[in-house]
């Protein structure tokens, strides 16, 4: 697996924890690290995405939901709507990466880790979202 597929599903399982264990600090993410085992490379990529999705996570869900149409933000799964935020945090904030890319690794992560359809919600989503702002 490549460093930054790594630091991806990383940043993803770390918010679905936080999310599980309903705890927004950040107290726990030491030990998150040393039990997930990251190279200092995929660390590196891990905690920039989880920066960036701290310091714009109110824009990163507010995007989200704005495109999830006919679906309630509150009612996706905690994997798919954390995926989706990592996944945004790069479209959004992250111009060296293109977006066909992050979007592939969302689909890809979505289908390892929630469900064969996952993959294709995700896809649409990201994609609504890409061309959302490319047009902005």
């Amino acid at each position: 697996m490549g460093v930054r597929r790594d630091a991806r599903e990383a940043a993803v399982q770390y918010l679905y924890q936080r999310e599980i264990q309903e705890d927004e600090s950040d107290a726990l993410l030491a030990d998150f690290y040393r039990l997930r085992g990251l190279s200092p490379s995929a660390r590196k990529f891990c905690e920039s995405l989880l920066k960036g999705w701290m310091e714009h996570r109110t824009e990163i869900d507010a995007v989200i939901r704005e495109h999830a149409r006919n679906y309630e933000f509150s009612r996706l799964s905690a994997v798919d709507r954390n995926v989706l935020r990592i996944a945004c945090q790069e479209l959004l904030f992250c111009a060296d990466i293109p977006p066909a890319v992050v979007i592939n690794e969302a689909i890809e992560i979505a289908k390892k880790f929630s469900t064969e359809e996952s993959g294709k919600f995700v896809n649409g989503l990201l994609d609504n979202i890409r061309k959302a702002r490319r047009k902005s």
